[in-house]
């Protein structure tokens, strides 16, 4: 039984060789053209969430945005409790996996019940998909959509009436990277078959090349995809791994959904590297919440390469470096998910934007941190928080988030000149103009001073050269540390190779490490956690000290 990231990285490796060079070249080729009218008006309909104008939206109009995860249920079943989990710490959505029977054990109507019912006691919008499509063409054990499709079908007495709370995704990834133009028509038969069975749901579709068309077939076939739907609900989903390891590539691909007027999310997408690339997570989230396109993060927990999994064992208490970068990183989920309207989050009738708040004011200026504070903006229901960006010529990044007219932005790099202004929004999550900006160059001195400490280090998984190691670092001082640097020896010449979480130094054995944005401040009790792969010889003995800032920590 497979218990790994959907995406199956092996067979993307010599197609990557052979074919990633052409990658913008068939994109471009198949760009995406603005519709001539539906033959019917977009949602007409529809009920419950549906497609309007390119964009998803309840049955009420309200825009809804995704924000959230993919679990594993149909290989943890048990794991019932993983739903409250996720949505207790912000997610609207959850894209749930299911089996059809064809290579895993079949989901009864039953249990897909009691998962909807879970997510509606849990107030979450709930993406259900048949996982063992995944990679077909390439992967024998895979099956077709047209088997999906009947599933679903199997199912219609427990979806029907759920229209406000259930999206449809037909099958996880359907086509791999062997003669992925056969994707398209497939595609529509079972979208076909769906609505002449009687759906209304808002159907989701995966892209081919193992869920990230890096041959562009979907972007150039979505037109006509989109077009076979009589309902005109359909929402594509892109899944974005090492593929994706530039701002071009992800910008490109989305805007030309979005200028053409289809919609689209990033239905699956990783952070962590590996020895196929560096996905460009930041752009993928960033870009996301420019464009108010949904994203759900691979994978809550339970993969086969732990280096995916956002909670350690199922413990949201236990976040891994990936899962902090999701929930409480720049524009992840604690930040940007807004809950749905039908579970009353929002308010649907509110359109008028906040009043831009004043410019912020900066304060507490340290190395690595700016405290800024605003005049309150105003709104006709309320203001219920602010986006703070940091600004570069013409683009902008979001650092911060608060429900306050201040916040403390962490992660800068010392003696550095950075411009920032702020964003008011509203519980409907609309936004108001941008404040004035604040120019700040922080301070030339190192981080906060040494305080009490602790360090766990473990090794996640080795092989023959390489290994994945984790280090945890507590706070066990009285004070919040901020701005901190790691330093540690490996004694048999190990070489960290890629790191998430922190950005390291390496001198002969001895490392030092910086923070990135999200795990740059460690609360007086709390962690953070830096994840990593690295080669080795034939002895891989772990560190024995470790300093924080030049004070010596104790080992956990």
């Amino acid at each position: 039984m497979r218990r790994a990231r959907s995406t199956t990285r092996k067979n993307l490796v010599s197609a990557l060789l052979a074919g990633l060079a052409t990658f913008l070249g068939l994109v471009v080729l198949g760009a995406l053209v603005p519709a001539a009218a539906h033959a019917q008006s977009p949602g007409a309909l529809a009920t419950g969430l549906h497609i309007d104008d390119g964009r998803l939206v309840e049955g009420n109009g309200n825009d809804f945005v995704m924000r959230g995860v993919n679990h594993a249920h149909t290989w943890y079943p048990g794991e019932t409790q993983s739903l409250a989990d996720i949505k207790a710490l912000g997610a609207n959505t959850v894209r749930v996996v299911l089996s059809d029977g064809h290579r895993w054990t079949r989901n009864s109507p039953e249990d897909v019940a009691a998962v909807i019912a879970q997510c509606k006691a849990n107030r979450l919008i709930c993406v259900l998909e048949v996982h063992d499509t995944t990679g077909y063409g390439e992967e024998a054990a895979a099956g077709t959509l047209d088997h999906a499709a009947d599933y679903w079908i199997s199912l219609k007495s427990v979806l029907a009436g759920q229209e406000n709370y259930v999206i449809v995704n037909i099958g996880n990834e359907p086509w791999g990277n062997t003669d992925p133009a056969g994707w398209t028509d497939p595609t529509i038969a079972a979208v076909k078959k769906l609505r002449g069975a009687g759906f209304e749901h808002t159907i989701m579709v995966d892209a081919p090349n193992w869920g990230q068309d890096w041959q562009g077939v979907m972007r150039a076939n979505a037109r006509s995809v989109y077009d076979a739907d009589t309902t005109g609900n359909l929402i594509f989903s892109i899944h974005m791994y090492s593929v994706y390891d530039t701002a071009p590539e992800i910008t490109d691909y989305l805007n030309a959904f979005v200028d053409a007027g289809l919609p689209i999310l990033i239905g699956e997408f990783g952070g962590p590297p590996d020895q196929w690339g560096d996905p460009d997570e930041d752009t993928m989230m960033a870009a996301a919440q420019r464009l108010r396109l949904g994203y759900l993060a691979w994978s809550w927990s339970g993969n086969t390469d732990p280096i995916l999994d956002l909670a350690i064992g199922f413990d949201p208490d236990r976040l891994s470096s990936w899962g902090q970068r999701i929930f409480n990183g720049a524009d992840g989920i604690a930040q940007t998910s807004r809950e749905a309207t039908v579970y009353g989050g929002g308010n649907p009738g509110d359109t008028q934007a906040p009043t831009t708040p004043g410019a912020p004011r900066a304060s507490a200026v340290g190395a690595t941190s700016v405290t800024l504070s605003w005049t309150a903006a105003t709104d006709n229901v309320g203001v219920t928080g602010y986006d703070i960006v940091r600004v570069s010529g013409g683009s902008e990044t979001t650092v911060a988030a608060s429900a306050v007219t201040t916040a403390t932005v962490t992660g800068l790099t010392a003696d550095t000149a950075y411009t920032f202004a702020v964003y008011a929004r509203d519980a409907a999550g609309n936004r108001s103009t941008r404040s004035a900006t604040v120019n700040v160059t922080t301070d030339e001195d190192g981080g906060t001073p040494g305080a009490g400490c602790s360090v766990g280090y473990h090794v996640v998984n080795e092989w023959p050269g390489g290994f994945q190691g984790e280090i945890t670092i507590r706070n066990t001082g009285t004070a919040a540390v901020s701005g901190w640097k790691l330093a540690f020896t490996f004694a048999n010449g190990q070489t960290v190779s890629n790191m998430w979480g922190g950005t390291p130094t390496q001198s002969g054995g001895t490392v030092s490490v910086a923070p990135a944005s999200y795990t740059s401040t460690i609360p007086v009790n709390g962690s953070v956690t830096v994840g990593f792969t690295a080669n080795k010889g034939a002895a891989n003995t772990a560190p024995t000290t470790f300093t924080l800032n030049g004070t010596t920590c104790a080992t956990a």
